[in-house]
């Protein structure tokens, strides 16, 4: 496995950086970033992209792409308990209401 991956920005090898200045004197390019591949972006998007500029890049270039991949056409729902609440006063008489909402637990066996 190679320890380095070329950023998947659109538009990377097009930022004025001089550390993406590549070539010899009279035919200079500006080149892709290389992203080093560590324990600390192994798990994250940060291994593919070198900013959170060329990830952004990536996903409005890319986005309906990337959702065709795995459309929603329902909505996603969490159990919950109902919600308490708890009216607060202060003493000079604000007054404001706190909602607790408290995930619900699964008891059922799967």
């Amino acid at each position: 496995m190679s320890d380095f991956k070329w950023c998947h920005g659109p538009y990377c090898h097009q930022s004025r950086t001089q550390d993406r200045v590549r070539g010899s004197k009279g035919s200079k390019v500006l080149r892709t970033r290389k992203i080093k591949q560590t324990e600390w972006n192994k798990n994250s998007f940060y291994k593919y992209f070198c900013s959170n500029s060329c990830y952004n890049s990536f996903a409005s270039v890319n986005i309906e792409r990337i959702i065709a991949v795995a459309p929603r056409n329902t909505p996603l729902e969490t159990r919950i308990e109902d919600p308490k609440k708890t009216e607060h006063t202060t003493d000079w008489g604000h007054k404001w209401t706190e909602t607790e909402i408290k995930k619900r637990v699964d008891t059922s066996m799967k």
